[in-house]
């Protein structure tokens, strides 16, 4: 059995945790919504057509904020369609995604799920083919009291109480040439500042984020970032960063390093954002929101198939990714990537929640299950709360195709208002057992509470309805704490939640 080692100190830390780094997002695409968190009929509805048992799944995440109404979707979408009388709602065709939106679910309905689920809208405006006035009316619409146009419209469709919503995104991925409306980064910082100005002005409480590239990979990338936020800085509070990963090739190694690529991602913004700050002689910190992350290409051939058969046609399957056992560990690393940088990402949104590359499944008529990446985003978002520490980790290292000097054992810890301590880790050797070390003498009198494993021979082994237990967390088998310092057992390719408490 290799070694390797950690050092952890409760002095030593990166920051508080925003617990909203374990946010989710629904769009009005594939089955997310029709299908996904709401079917009338179903067994599971309930008096509005939400189904109960997707709702459990969700509340037992965590999840503090949901993204809506997309994504792609949004760039071409009238909110004012998604309010008032359901039968009057008109059917548009969405260009984004080739299907028809019917709006039965809208606004209103989705402020209900929200609340039902325990969690918080965040919400996007068009600046795609609308602007600066329409995203204005929303915020009015949503979050102003009453005696004004919009507020007085959403009273009148059955809301006396504002809906409240907090956190607005600007738009989605603008400097896409598949999204509609797209712009250039100047063009966009301008609209960006406008709609901002005028949205704060309507409510001077909520906060923004501003569209980054769509990934570190788009050629504008950088420059898009240090253009559009010379024109925006002062008015937003969030740059965007989206970012899917996937292993075509079946190169295990080098996809469970791509979180390299994810963390060299994060520290690029964060450096063209200081930049800005520097050259505006601002006071102000920007933060980032990572709101569209995940694995995504199981379910590309399938989709571009389905597009031609059905083109038009209503929550078609799309982007119904099945992930495996080595998804699950990327996506564990992922969010050990997020709290390693919980100093300046302070919002997340695993990309989706409900069928389209999600962590929960349905069957139309039938079940729902918990997918491989579930289990990693559910131990964090339990666990991985309170203050990010700086972890010290000495392990060996590999290298791979695009990456060298990958950590074997990619680890960190956080450190509860309780006292406990959370280890996560990922062991990436396909092949070899670790004993990690870790030193708590800094806390005390610790014991072992308890040891999370999730594990499978199989790297591609999946989850089903009629097995959804397949891939699942089992007890780790633990180890010992002597004199403040801790021995556990790591298998080989495995995510481990490892956590201490007072003895």
């Amino acid at each position: 059995m290799k070694k390797a080692s950690m050092i952890l100190d409760k002095d030593y830390t990166i920051g508080r945790i925003d617990p909203r780094i374990y946010g989710s997002f629904i769009e009005h695409l594939g089955r997310a919504v029709y299908g996904g968190i709401y079917e009338p009929g179903h067994p599971q509805a309930d008096e509005q057509g939400f189904r109960k048992d997707v709702l459990k799944r969700v509340k037992d995440l965590g999840v503090p904020v949901v993204r809506y109404p997309g994504g792609n979707f949004v760039s071409g979408f009238n909110w004012e369609d998604s309010v008032g009388p359901v039968e009057q709602r008109p059917r548009r065709l969405d260009l984004a995604w080739a299907t028809t939106e019917t709006n039965a679910v809208g606004l209103h309905e989705f402020a209900d799920w929200a609340k039902k689920a325990d969690t918080e809208v965040m919400y996007a405006v068009n600046l795609g083919t609308r602007g600066p006035e329409n995203a204005r009316d929303i915020v009015e619409y949503a979050n102003h009291p009453g005696g004004s146009r919009f507020s007085d419209m959403r009273i009148k469709n059955g809301k006396k109480d504002p809906l409240g919503i907090k956190l607005w995104c600007l738009g989605n991925e603008m400097d896409g040439p598949w999204q509609m409306g797209s712009k250039t980064a100047y063009e966009y910082g301008r609209i960006a500042n406008e709609s901002a100005k005028m949205m704060k002005w309507v409510d001077p409480s909520i906060e923004l984020v501003a569209c980054g590239s769509s990934g570190s990979g788009m050629p504008t990338f950088g420059e898009w970032e240090y253009t559009m936020l010379n024109e925006c800085y002062d008015n937003i509070d969030y740059v965007s960063l989206h970012r899917y990963y996937g292993n075509p090739t079946g190169d295990t190694p080098g996809f469970l390093a791509r979180t390299m690529d994810l963390d060299d991602f994060i520290k690029s913004v964060v450096a063209i954002c200081d930049a800005v700050k520097g050259r505006k002689h601002s006071k102000k910190t920007l933060h980032l929101s990572f709101d569209e992350w995940n694995v995504w290409y199981h379910s590309n051939a399938q989709d571009e198939e389905i597009k031609k058969r059905e083109k038009w046609g209503q929550a078609l399957p799309l982007l119904e990714d099945i992930y495996n056992f080595e998804d699950a560990l990327l996506a564990g690393s992922m969010l050990i990537t997020f709290l390693r940088n919980a100093d300046r990402v302070k919002v997340a949104c695993l990309a989706q929640l409900v069928n389209v590359i999600a962590p929960i499944m349905t069957r139309n008529g039938g079940g729902c299950w918990a997918q491989t990446i579930y289990w990693p985003f559910l131990h964090a978002s339990k666990y991985g709360r309170g203050t990010a520490l700086r972890a010290l980790v000495d392990t060996p290292v590999y290298d791979c195709s695009d990456y060298e000097g990958v950590p074997v054992i990619d680890a960190t810890a956080t450190l509860a208002d309780d006292g406990s301590v959370t280890v996560f880790a990922v062991n990436r050797d396909m092949a070899v057992d670790f004993c990690l070390d870790i030193d708590l003498r800094a806390f005390g009198d610790m014991k072992l509470a308890e040891h999370i494993l999730l594990h499978h021979d199989d790297v591609k082994a999946v989850n089903t309805e009629e097995a959804p237990e397949n891939v699942a967390p089992v007890a780790g088998p633990g180890g010992a704490v002597d004199g403040g310092k801790a021995q556990v057992k790591l298998p080989a390719l495995s995510w481990n939640v490892i956590r201490f408490g007072r003895a």
